[in-house]
């Protein structure tokens, strides 16, 4: 029996849906670093294009590291993400959208900070934008390299406050780029199915829940911003969503305990406030 076999220490979770293009690259970019102890799950969630067979191809050639979910039903991508936490076996969960990557070297060093640093609840990277052609005007604007956190790097801290504030200052909140303990999700702490912005609904009350994290400054994932986005075209849909995502956060920030200090509760809210504003712009640009 491989170390997979029995209890993995991490779990890479890849919902699968209309991404044929790229799905086979996701896929080898967590493979070529991925020891015995690295269990892969697709999520295949009723694609229309060739996404499902070739899903099946994938898991069939790398079994049994890498398994294959199906939903009956298309339930999109937080459902997808939901069924792949109740799936997964890993001490650690990695969310990674399926036409994202990871960088070369990302999945051993993660190992190495978390034997370096005492198994910490959250491990927190960076990540790089993946453009065609990739321009000057995207390396100045520093998309080779976009940080997640402002903060102190490579160091194991317990320090709740520091965690909120670091995230929220550059407002990066997607979970690809957190990598968290299973026992933080336990079994209530779920993305909100049918909605948009489900990364913005559920991180804080991840960051909450975490006792220590290592923030490692280094580019584990690539993003690809491709059109048809979230954020791509505004709809009324979409802009109250990104309201809906944000609206538990104050009562989150005022339930904790201990309570949060002045610097976390005033990133908190000044997060809040930008992305208001930016709700805002959309809701008026889309009238």
């Amino acid at each position: 029996m491989t170390a997979a076999e029995a209890r993995p220490w991490l779990s890479v979770l890849i919902p699968v849906y209309n991404v044929e293009a790229y799905l086979a690259e996701c896929l080898a970019s967590v493979l070529a670093g991925a020891d015995d102890g690295v269990e892969v799950l697709l999520l295949e969630d009723c694609s229309t294009d060739g996404s499902a067979l070739l899903a099946q191809q994938l898991a069939d050639r790398h079994h049994p590291q890498v398994r294959l979910l199906r939903h009956e039903r298309n339930g999109g991508l937080s459902a997808a993400r939901n069924s792949l936490i109740d799936a997964a076996r890993g001490d650690y969960l990695w969310f990674l959208d399926s036409d994202d990557v990871l960088m070369p070297g990302a999945v051993q060093s993660l190992r190495a900070c978390v034997a370096q640093h005492g198994q910490p609840d959250l491990v927190l990277c960076d990540f790089r934008t993946l453009r065609k052609p990739f321009r000057l005007k995207h390396r100045l604007r520093g998309e080779l390299h976009r940080r997640t956190f402002r903060g102190p790097a490579r160091q194991r801290l317990e320090d709740r406050d520091a965690l909120l504030s670091g995230v929220f200052q550059l407002g990066h909140l997607h979970t690809w780029s957190k990598i968290a303990r299973r026992a933080l999700w336990g079994s209530t702490l779920r993305f909100p199915v049918g909605h948009y912005f489900e990364d913005m609904a559920t991180t804080p009350a991840l960051l909450m829940s975490a006792r220590s994290h290592v923030y490692m400054d280094e580019v584990w994932v690539g993003y690809r911003q491709r059109a048809g986005s979230i954020m791509s075209g505004g709809s009324s849909g979409k802009i109250d969503d990104m309201m809906r995502a944000l609206a538990p956060l104050p009562a989150l920030a005022a339930a904790a305990v201990p309570p949060l200090g002045d610097e976390a509760r005033f990133q908190a809210s000044s997060y809040a406030a930008k992305t208001y504003i930016t709700a805002c712009r959309f809701d008026a640009a889309s009238s």
